[in-house]
Formats: structure tokens, C-alpha cells, sequence
């Protein structure tokens, strides 16, 4: 099964570091980020995990709950955790998701369904495809995705970046263009008409081609 953005994401339950999840349960009413990783105790992967605890507060304040997820059973993450304080001075703050049985990593199409059924003996290169970032909506539709090799760490300025985006685009209707940064002017979508625009921007907006229509980002 291909994973396209508007597909709902697939659920699943799962043991994690934090628990047993029911994984659309787990998300709620909120947004979700799930990051996955090839194997415990890589290095990319460690630095990764590292960062996204210390910005943990960062996606707290998007409504956006953290979840990763590694081709390994829950104990062997609890022992990658600790690894992972070590780093970057801050404790595990979001759950790790236990795929021993390589389940919700094919359900999302990072492997393949004929990879088999336990995580025993798979070295990192075998699951080089399990590098991928998924952002879900609470209506737990993939609202975005990144996928990423193993020998480039992700950069979580550009993450929240795009979660900034795509709230933006849910609650206003506008699109964000090349390079914006949260607090940049915005383009309104084109599904909404001119009337429609003018109605939310009465005082209009600029337009550099017919079908660029530019205005501040509303808050």
C-alpha cells in the first residue's frame, strides 16, 4: 500500500515506552508527529531523537504530540534511551514505539510487505527505508511527509516549519509560498474565490501574477 498525503493514516496498536497506545486513540484531538528509525543505537538516529526532546515544548505548543518509532522491541528503546539523555541532556519526554514484528513500519509503507516478520538479525542497512516523517491531523489524514537516508539528520527548524504551514492552511485557508517563515506574508488558496477573499481581506491584497493573490498572515 502507497501512503499519499489526505490518506488516513494507518492505525495500529502498539507497545511503547510509555505503554500500551491505540494509535488514533493516542492522537486525540491533536496533531501528531511519528518519526521512525532503522535500529536502536545508530548514531544519526540518536542525535535525532536528542534534538526532538529538547523541542518537545516547541510541538507542545502546536497541539502536536511526538511519537517515534524503531524497528526493535520496547526494551531495547529503554536502553537506546538512555543513550539518548546522554547525548543531549535531556531525558526521553514522548513514547517509543516497539515494531519487533515490523507491523506498523509496512502498514506505512517504509518496508516492504515480503521483509519478513521479526526485527532478529536486520541490520540497519536492511531497514534503511524506516527514515520517514510523518505529520497527521486530528482528523488523522498524513497531512505531510519527509523521508530522509540514514547518513542525514533531520532538521526540526524545517519540521516545525511545515507543521506551522499546514495548521496554517487548515484553520485559514492560505498557502504558505518558497522559504516563509512563521509571521510572513501567505498566499490565499486558490479553491477560494475572489469574493470569498475579499469578504476575510477587505483591504485586498497584492497580486504580482493574476493567480498570486499575497496578504499578511492572519493569526
Amino acid at each position: 500500500m502507497t501512503l499519499r498525503i489526505n490518506d488516513t493514516a494507518p492505525d495500529f496498536s502498539a507497545e511503547t515506552t510509555d505503554g500500551s497506545i491505540q494509535f488514533h486513540d493516542w492522537i486525540g484531538d491533536s496533531w501528531a508527529l511519528l518519526v521512525s528509525h532503522p535500529k536502536d543505537f545508530t548514531p544519526v538516529c540518536t542525535t535525532e531523537l536528542a534534538t526532538l526532546a529538547s523541542l518537545k515544548s516547541e510541538f507542545d505548543q502546536r497541539n502536536c504530540k511526538v511519537i517515534g518509532i524503531s524497528v526493535d522491541g520496547v526494551s531495547d528503546h529503554e536502553r537506546w534511551s538512555e543513550d539518548i539523555a546522554s547525548y543531549g541532556g535531556h531525558a526521553l519526554n514522548y513514547p517509543l514505539i516497539g515494531d519487533p514484528g515490523l507491523e506498523v513500519v509496512k502498514a506505512y509503507d517504509m518496508l516492504p510487505a515480503d521483509a519478513g516478520d521479526s526485527s532478529e538479525g536486520r541490520t540497519p542497512m536492511d531497514n534503511a527505508t524506516a527514515r520517514s516523517v510523518f505529520i497527521i491531523g486530528p482528523d488523522k489524514k498524513i497531512k505531510a511527509t519527509l523521508t530522509y537516508p540514514m547518513s542525514t539528520g533531520r532538521n526540526f527548524a524545517e519540521i516545525l516549519r511545515l507543521l506551522d504551514s499546514c495548521q496554517l492552511t487548515a484553520n485559514q485557508q492560505v498557502a504558505t509560498p518558497a522559504n516563509w517563515n512563521d509571521g510572513e506574508k501567505v498566499v490565499i488558496l486558490p479553491s477560494v474565490s475572489d469574493e470569498a477573499a475579499k469578504e476575510k481581506y477587505p483591504e485586498g491584497w497584492e497580486a504580482p501574477l493574476p493567480y498570486i493573490r499575497v496578504v499578511p498572515q492572519p493569526r
